[in-house]
């Protein structure tokens, strides 16, 4: 770890010895500066992992379906429109409500 835990005691300490080596006058411009410098690495910071979050690659189809391609044996959402059925193919028998198909 570089940075041990500073507490109370401990920043009172460099504060003291930043207005003595600095000066009354000086003391609020550094401290000013330094935000300053603070917020603009902090900026820099979140556009590096912005930048690489859009450069990370999708999740490939095979492991991640979409509602786009969905599963290989999936059924199609109720709401979309059936698929045209040839004019030879004998039409499938709707499922009732508990999701068993009645057969004759």
């Amino acid at each position: 770890m570089p940075f041990p835990n500073i507490g109370p005691g401990e920043l009172i300490l460099i504060l003291i010895i930043a207005l003595v080596v600095l000066g009354p006058g000086k003391l609020p411009d550094v401290a000013a500066s330094l935000g300053k410098s603070v917020r603009e690495f902090r900026k820099a910071a979140s556009d590096v992992t912005d930048a690489a979050r859009l450069d990370a690659p999708a999740p490939t189809p095979a492991t991640a379906p979409t509602q786009a391609q969905p599963a290989a044996g999936a059924q199609p959402p109720a709401s979309s429109p059936a698929p045209a059925a040839e004019p030879d193919a004998a039409p499938a028998a709707p499922a009732d409500a508990a999701g068993d198909s009645k057969q004759s």
